[in-house]
């Protein structure tokens, strides 16, 4: 890192050297310049631990947009950084938008959100018909999901006439109303309403009823079989570490649930005009927006009206999260917004931004602390030797008696490292894992694995064992036992 605020890094051969941070939406009053360089700081490093090329951030702080960041790059091949105006994939973050058009016709009396879904379109399948568009919003109809949630692609071969005809003779996945299934027929019958009641196709109408109204023109839907004017390249890595583009192709009828594109800023200033009542005419329709459904039993559903509901309270939060890329959290309680959007499968940015709320409202570090503990223990580690880890904890722990980074995140942390070959790193955040969560058998698993890569079989049997012994059911360490013991010639060789 140089002081002129430029980073490169190694990916496959290639440089990728991230284009000067730049703050300009920082506002006199509403970010200080400690905490933009705070948030700046912290980005930058996640953007290093987790390999991200390209980002944008924007902070949404009463009423106003506090910062705006982007950096890095949206094309590796050509070079090309990220601006303010770059566009990126959000996914399945589309889904709240679909939420805010179906509450605009509900406000319209075009529907009513507890009617079957029936009473829109005819000809459904029996079990589907007393489904209500509630429960299609929220994940809880118990009908089939036309989409295979492992390969992301549409379940049946021959196009999509094909999978709408196969996908209404699959019987119910469970009874409506009694658990919660993320589901793309869901908001594929969605889209089929709104382009029914509102008399266009839904994206047309969620152009006119949305975009056009806020101001967001780079804002639209498509996917890589379209051009689309300065689109961030998508990318992932594989198992193996190595960096590839990704196809995107997200089915014109499905494009209710993922296939939205646009950029932080725009989406900050949604944010603020749904806050504003400019999408919205009610208070009461915003708040039974960002309201969590039910199931039968009278209890909450983890999902709002297409948009996760991320936490009650304190500093309540819901939440358009969309392809482990793209995210963006609205903290109503608290006039705060944030808005992280990436280029990368698998950067979770849904992870990091509680951190970044964090800078602006400390006493969320009392309810959600664990990915500042980790970016707090990294930084210090970087500096003085991951074989430190366990010491530098027990001095933040003397200092903050709350210091607490959670097992999930210590976990993934270690698989990072892991994936950039280096187990000499992962073993002692592993071990603090232990340490921490010492009846957790995922967290003994986990140091086992980091101890196979370093060839420590000895020390990767061990923690096998007592993974085993915390949960007799944990297949992977019997196999992995089996594995290692028939390597050496049988269970007593070392």
């Amino acid at each position: 890192m140089t002081g002129s605020l430029r980073r490169a890094l190694f990916v496959n051969g290639l440089i990728l050297m991230a284009a000067p941070l730049a703050w300009p939406g920082v506002r006199s009053g509403e970010a200080p310049a400690p905490v933009a360089k705070q948030v700046e700081a912290y980005l930058r490093s996640e953007m290093q631990e987790r390999r991200i090329p390209g980002l944008q951030v924007a902070v949404v702080r009463h009423g106003k947009i506090a910062l705006l960041g982007a950096y890095g790059l949206a094309n590796l091949q050509h070079q090309v950084p990220v601006t303010d105006h770059t566009v990126f994939s959000i996914n399945s973050a589309t889904k709240s938008f679909t939420g805010v058009a179906m509450m605009q016709l509900a406000e319209e009396g075009k529907v009513d959100l507890d009617a079957p879904v029936s009473r829109y379109l005819e000809g459904l399948p029996a079990p589907w018909q007393p489904v209500t568009l509630r429960q299609l919003l929220i994940h809880v109809s118990g009908i089939p999901n036309i989409v295979n949630q492992r390969s992301g692609k549409l379940g049946t071969e021959g196009g999509d006439d094909a999978a709408w005809a196969h996908i209404q003779t699959v019987p119910m996945d469970f009874p409506t109303g009694e658990r919660y299934s993320y589901n793309q027929t869901n908001y594929l019958l969605l889209g089929k309403v709104i382009d029914k009641v509102s008399g266009m196709p839904f994206v047309r109408f969620i152009t006119e009823g949305q975009f056009q109204v806020v101001g967001m023109p780079g804002s639209g839907f498509g996917d890589s079989r379209d051009v689309i004017p300065l689109k961030a390249d998508p990318y992932r890595y594989s198992r193996e570490g190595h960096l590839s583009p990704v196809y995107e192709e997200f089915p014109a009828f499905l494009r209710t649930g993922a296939g939205l594109n646009t950029t932080a800023k725009e989406v900050a200033h949604w944010i603020m005009a749904l806050q504003q009542r400019k999408l919205l005419k009610r208070e009461s329709s915003l708040s039974a927006l960002w309201t969590p459904g039910k199931f039968n039993n009278g209890t909450s559903a983890p999902d709002a009206l297409g948009w996760p509901a991320i936490r009650q309270s304190p500093h309540r939060a819901v939440a358009g999260i969309g392809g482990a890329r793209s995210a963006f959290y609205v903290y109503p309680d608290d006039d705060l917004a944030v808005v992280i959007l990436t280029n990368l499968r698998g950067a979770d940015p849904e992870k990091m931004i509680d951190t970044v709320a964090g800078f602006y409202l400390p006493t969320l570090r009392e309810v959600n602390g664990s990915g500042f503990a980790v970016y707090e223990l990294r930084t210090e580690l970087l500096k003085r030797g991951f074989e430190h880890a366990a010491e530098v904890f027990r001095l933040a722990r003397q200092k903050h008696p709350a210091f607490q980074p959670s097992e999930n995140d210590l976990i993934a942390w270690g698989y990072r490292l892991l994936e950039q070959h280096h187990p000499e790193k992962a073993i002692p955040i592993f071990k603090l894992g232990t340490d921490l969560y010492p009846r957790s058998s995922n967290a003994y698993d986990s140091l086992a694995e980091a101890y196979e890569a370093a060839a420590d079989r000895a020390s990767a049997l061990s923690n096998y064992r007592r993974s085993l012994e915390l949960d007799s059911k944990n297949d992977h360490a019997v196999a992995r036992i089996k594995a290692l013991q028939s390597a050496t010639g049988g269970p007593q060789s070392k």
